[in-house]
């Protein structure tokens, strides 16, 4: 039995990850300082949530201790400079060294199609060195890097379409930025089939995979979907309004200032200023023997329950 541990893993994507590692009789180990976020998992075979900061060094040391190998899907959407590099840039750098003090060299990265050092936005930049810092532990021969870059993922806990769906059932007007920037989601299981996939065939490391669906929409075709699946309207989904750019500047800087986590950030608008598709310059899915899922397929099923 392989024993794995999956930083992030009371996530939406962990979850799923957790799931197909219990399906298969693998463990997981999952840290978290919450025990209350980890509610979900608790019925799961072989899936131990134990407390721990993963942002902690010596933590992460003994939370290897035993493990076969290691998933990080540790990631933020917003916050500042400072932020994005906490978690993007030196969490993996304490994750390459806490590995190789461990004796554990298997190691998939979860990072963000997209992902360059000359990005447009904060995220795209910090998730681009976040891989840098692991690929260079890689070439240094202490650790076996799989890389997935995943669109934007749909599913049914997903803050994405369900997002979509509230507001349409909320307004009568979506006013919405980026809403011709294209994207290319992917379902949260396909993801989930991918890190599997790598955990078990050793000839993806050393490689980066896409993870995209079969379909680009732009996000204003995305928001009106998600209307139309939830029955709004009588299934016609609600008038979809684009922002010029200043505008959009606007509503950004409006929501970072709302309480709670935001709808929109500057950095999000910042991401948007280029398409969210697959590059073709790496494998994609179907290098993993994953056929993706159309959305049509599965976001009519878990929004008209809402």
């Amino acid at each position: 039995m392989k024993r794995i541990l999956i930083l992030g893993g009371t996530g939406f994507v962990g979850r799923h990850i957790c799931t197909r590692l219990s399906q298969a009789g693998w463990s997981a180990i999952v840290p978290s300082r919450s025990p209350a976020a980890a509610r979900h998992l608790a019925g799961l075979p072989r899936v131990d949530v134990v407390p721990g900061d993963v942002h902690d060094e010596a933590t992460l040391i003994r939370l290897l201790a035993g493990a076969d190998a290691v998933v990080n899907l540790v990631a933020i959407l917003h916050g500042s400079e400072a932020a994005f590099e906490q978690v993007h840039v030196e969490l993996p750098k304490k994750l390459a060294r806490a590995c190789a003090a461990a004796g554990v060299r298997r190691l998939v990265q979860v990072s963000a199609l997209g992902a360059a050092q000359d990005g447009p936005s904060m995220y795209q930049r910090s998730k681009a060195r976040g891989e840098a810092v692991l690929k260079a532990a890689a070439t240094a021969g202490t650790l076996d890097l799989s890389v997935l870059r995943p669109s934007v993922i749909f599913g049914a806990q997903d803050k994405f379409l369900n997002v979509f769906a509230q507001l349409q059932r909320m307004f009568p007007l979506i006013p919405l930025a980026g809403a011709d920037t294209r994207f290319q989601p992917v379902w949260v299981e396909d993801v989930a089939a991918a890190v599997m996939r790598c955990l078990q065939d050793d000839a993806t490391i050393g490689q980066t995979f896409e993870a995209c669906g079969p379909e680009v929409f732009t996000l204003r075709d995305l928001v009106r979907l998600a209307g139309q699946y939830a029955g709004v309207n009588q299934g016609r989904g609600r008038a979809v309004f684009a922002l010029p750019m200043p505008l959009a500047r606007l509503q950004a800087w409006l929501m970072e200032r709302l309480p709670g986590e935001p709808l929109m950030s500057g950095d999000n608008l910042d991401s948007m200023a280029v398409d969210n598709i697959a590059s073709g310059k790496v494998p994609g899915l179907d290098a993993l023997g994953i056929t993706p899922a159309a959305l049509a397929a599965i976001a009519p099923g878990y929004l008209r329950k809402r």
